[in-house]
């Protein structure tokens, strides 16, 4: 999925379809993490940009302390409503490279299919300062590759995106493909830049099926898709459906997560 640098705030305006739509992460995702640094009741957690949860519960089950440093307002509120049980767990609205955190402080911080709304430096300069000494930055995030199974599927719907998507956001649009191990392992080695040590990369590989009106409410989750003019939107969101409907009511979308994981000696 294409991220178009400025859009952050357009989640915001679709915080309960993104609740109900966006995926979790796969268990062994989280296992990965806690075999890196041990998080437990006495552990000091931020997460960067946390949506509406995706990956905040299995954080809090540790029974850490968590930080929730998130943008939009309706996410905010929303975490809050979602975690109001929690005493262990708070949320800052606003944008992490403006937020006030106190240095060497924190065991783990991480961001799931967050991270890179926030400028690289700025980004990894402020985790690194605020972790502890042995403390740890997990950066994940899921990259969708839908139809993938379905190669006339795929070519009839990447043909809409260059009428209506394409158009709108003067973008040329590339031929879809699955997120690679090398692309992985280069963002990995971005954190050795600002001083991390013991770099390490994982994937993992998962499937969901969805139905045509499904797929269309996932679709009105993305940030690019959000900003197109609601006019040219319900076009193309017509044409997609249909396009599904007519290739037997159903599109598979083959997600690779990426996890990287690197530490503050």
């Amino acid at each position: 999925m294409t991220h178009i640098k400025g859009l952050e705030w357009t989640f915001d305006k679709a915080a309960d379809l993104y609740d109900r739509m966006r995926p979790g992460y796969p268990d062994e995702l989280y296992q990965a993490i806690f075999d890196y640094i041990r998080i437990g009741p006495e552990s000091s957690v931020v997460e960067v940009g946390s949506g509406a949860g995706q990956a905040t519960s299995p954080l809090l089950r540790t029974g850490c302390r968590l930080i929730s440093v998130e943008y939009g307002s309706s996410f905010a509120d929303l975490l809050s409503e979602k975690y109001r049980d929690c005493p262990n767990f708070s949320v800052i609205n606003g944008r992490f490279e403006e937020t006030s955190l106190p240095n060497d402080s924190f065991d783990l911080v991480y961001s799931a299919t967050a991270f890179h709304w926030v400028p690289e430096k700025e980004g990894y300069t402020k985790v690194f300062s605020m972790l502890r000494k042995g403390g740890a930055f997990a950066r994940f995030a899921n990259h969708p590759f839908a139809a993938g199974n379905d190669p006339d599927l795929c070519s009839e719907i990447n043909g809409l995106y260059g009428e209506y998507y394409a158009s709108y956001h003067n973008r040329k649009i590339e031929t879809p493909k699955e997120y690679s191990d090398e692309e992985a392992r280069t963002l990995a080695d971005i954190a050795s830049a600002y001083g991390f040590t013991g770099i390490r990369y994982k994937m993992f590989k998962r499937e969901r099926v969805f139905t045509a009106s499904e797929y269309i409410s996932l679709l009105g989750t993305y940030s690019d898709h959000i900003a197109i003019e609601e006019s040219i939107r319900t076009v193309f969101f017509s044409k997609v459906e249909e396009a599904i409907q007519r290739h037997g009511g159903t599109i598979t979308i083959c997600d690779t997560i990426d996890l990287e994981l690197a530490r503050k000696e």
